[in-house]
């Protein structure tokens, strides 16, 4: 009785992870001629289940065999034909499925992923999928042009780039046209990507790529066409906080020779400014010359008086506040002339005649 009951316990429980150990994955794929695929195997882990072996087999016209098999002592392939071409994740549980490089028309056939567990109560549980591979030609597609981060309108002095992207069997070659006014094309480069270190104003134009591979007998495949605007501004090169200046600011320094003016026009166009100035202020000082300052012609008129009688007359020399002037305003040029009388003069102490008579 104690028997049955323990058959009965293993049976139930070999049922129970026969039923949650279900191996996921497609009956049929295709792979890309030239290209690397992915044979889906996958399975959900459990914690009293744990893997021992994996296999991964292959039926198809040259014959039959393992390719790769997975056990304690490590990962081995067998088929020479698949050596350094296929491998299978190690850090990801559950998914054991088969990755092969460089898909050879040959490798199409029928695949069988195989895994054997080991429960709690040492007893082997095995599971396999079977999953037919076909190999095929894809010519090139219309490619599409990705342009860089900064889109396809940047400033003279930056840098951008646009890469020619299509799929189809590999290899793939690429090549970069500049559409001219006339409608012809203007061959650039080789390759996918078409790179600007330094964009200038004269960059700005139409491109185009074109795509084409072995598996398209010679069909090639043009993309739509891109407009890449460079504008005519100047660039600012900024200091990095370990730079020399201010730490922890950027300094923005003008680049002339980006800005197309040359610093001999930029000395001229100071000389030039100076002397207009220069001018101005010159004509300003002459045109508001104050009124006040009027200037006088003085005339001096030094006269004498005739000799007396001949009793002997003295006459004191006259003194200088004696003299007649004449005083003439020389913007207005007028004269004015200012006659002081002998009475006044005689009045004047200081411009008084003396008179010394004989006395004998």
């Amino acid at each position: 009785m104690g028997m049955v009951l323990r058959v009965a316990v293993l049976l139930s429980s070999l049922l129970r992870c026969s039923a949650f150990l279900d191996l996921s994955g497609p009956s049929e794929i295709k792979g890309v001629w030239k290209d690397s695929t992915t044979l889906p195997c996958t399975y959900v882990p459990l914690e009293d289940l744990v893997q021992q072996t994996l296999t991964w087999t292959v039926v198809h016209e040259k014959g039959s065999g393992t390719i790769f098999r997975r056990d304690i002592s490590g990962d081995h392939v067998f088929l020479s034909e698949y050596r350094n071409r296929v491998s299978i994740p190690k850090d990801d549980p559950g998914n054991v499925s088969l990755l092969i490089l460089n898909l050879e028309i040959s490798d199409r056939g029928t695949y069988t992923c195989q895994v054997t567990w080991r429960d709690s109560n040492n007893s082997l549980i095995a599971k396999e999928i079977t999953t037919k591979l076909e190999v095929v030609k894809v010519a090139a597609t219309k490619p599409i042009i990705r342009a860089g981060q900064l889109g396809l309108t940047l400033p003279a002095g930056g840098s951008t780039s646009l890469t020619c992207e299509a799929s189809g069997s590999p290899p793939i070659s690429y090549r970069w046209f500049r559409a001219t006014p006339a409608g012809k094309a203007v061959f650039l480069s080789s390759g996918a990507e078409l790179a600007w270190p330094s964009l200038r104003p004269s960059d700005s134009g139409t491109y185009f790529c074109e795509a084409e591979n072995r598996a398209g007998a010679g069909a090639v495949q043009r993309s739509d066409a891109v407009q890449l605007t460079v504008t005519d501004l100047p660039i600012a090169a900024t200091t990095s906080e370990s730079g020399v200046g201010y730490p922890g600011k950027n300094e923005t320094i003008p680049d002339f020779q980006r800005t197309g003016l040359s610093l001999y026009l930029v000395i001229l166009i100071a000389v030039v400014s100076g002397a207009v100035v220069f001018l101005v202020i010159s004509l300003i000082i002459c045109i508001r010359k104050p009124k006040g300052a009027q200037a006088y012609d003085v005339k001096f008129h030094n006269s004498r008086a005739a000799a007396s009688s001949s009793t002997g007359h003295y006459e004191e020399p006259i003194s200088f506040t004696e003299n007649n002037y004449v005083m003439e305003f020389r913007e207005n040029k007028i004269s004015e002339e200012v006659n002081k009388n002998e009475s006044d003069c005689v009045a004047n102490p200081q411009e008084s005649e003396y008179e010394v008579g004989d006395t004998s």
